[in-house]
């Protein structure tokens, strides 16, 4: 697993879409499986900016087959269904600090492998 922040430096919504398309490009060609985004929720406590489009961004990138599955933070546990699958897919997940710490800063994207050329 890789992990982006992109957070860091206070990006505007675009930029950190187009940081997160790159990522997701470079992670895919360097055979990344899964790659946990770090977002932050917000100072409001109600999901920032970056979280609610930063997710429906990666929801979209399902729809392409860029990804396979798109797991929020507050659901990357053994104790919810999307968490449960992508831990029987990645077991080496359950290290990771974030796993069943119902964190909503963060969203763990499984990417699609790219098609042999």
């Amino acid at each position: 697993m890789r992990t982006l922040n992109l957070k860091a430096g206070h990006p505007t919504l675009e930029l950190a879409r187009q940081r997160l398309r790159d990522a997701l490009e470079l992670a895919r060609r360097d055979g990344t499986r899964v790659l946990k985004i770090i977002h932050g929720w917000g100072s409001g406590g109600e999901g920032g900016v970056l979280a609610v489009g930063l997710r429906r961004s990666l929801r979209l990138r399902v729809r392409e087959g860029i990804a396979v599955a798109v797991v929020p933070g507050e659901r990357f546990s053994a104790d919810s269904t999307e968490g449960r699958a992508l831990l029987q897919r990645h077991p080496a997940l359950r290290r990771d600090p974030d796993c069943n710490r119902a964190n909503p800063g963060i969203t763990l994207v499984e990417l699609a492998p790219l098609a042999p050329a």
